[in-house]
């Protein structure tokens, strides 16, 4: 079987082909052991395709589907007691809002920075015991370069893992079409 490849671009590339060589089958099927190699050792229990802890990412995008529908009652039922302690629900409702409406949707995300963060013996520890500019336990910070419908922004997510669950500790956008 003859395969034909262009060696040429442009009006002309349709008569200056050649026969391609076969790829031989042996190398196929070792391509094919690698690639499923590959992708098992990608399937293990807490995954870290983002670069974050399992269920981290799940949590972001749940937040960015809560922003975009604009259920913000629902980001500060789902929110650590850190977040519902800094801002009253009506706060909540009238910041996201206002963001929701100037900067529209979440269109793309880059991350700039993600850092985690395991403090020994905080896990358990109250609201009251750990300073509101630094929750305690597992946490994990990631600063993103965000593309919204209306506008560019920087985005800050701190969430905190309590009881199995990645809950927001703090979020900030800093965007021009806030100012």
């Amino acid at each position: 079987m003859n395969r034909l490849k262009s060696t040429a671009t442009g009006p002309r590339a349709a008569s200056t082909l050649r026969p391609l060589r076969a790829f031989p089958l042996a190398h196929l099927s070792l391509v094919a052991l690698c690639l499923s190699a590959l992708a098992l050792a990608g399937c293990g229990v807490g995954e870290r395709r983002s670069g974050l802890p399992a269920g981290a990412q799940e949590a972001i995008d749940r937040l960015t589907e809560h922003f975009a529908e604009r259920r913000y009652a629902e980001i500060y039922a789902e929110a650590a007691d850190e977040w519902r302690a800094s801002v009253s629900a009506d706060d909540n409702r009238a910041t996201l809002e206002r963001a929701r409406e100037q900067l529209g949707r979440v269109v793309s995300r880059a991350t700039v920075r993600a850092s985690e963060q395991q403090q020994e013996g905080a896990a358990g520890s109250s609201p009251s015991s750990s300073s509101s500019s630094s929750p305690g336990g597992h946490t994990v910070s990631v600063n993103y370069n965000t593309r919204f419908e209306r506008a560019d922004a920087h985005e800050s997510v701190t969430l905190v893992e309590r009881a199995g669950r990645w809950q927001l500790a703090r979020y900030t956008v800093n965007s021009d079409a806030l100012k």
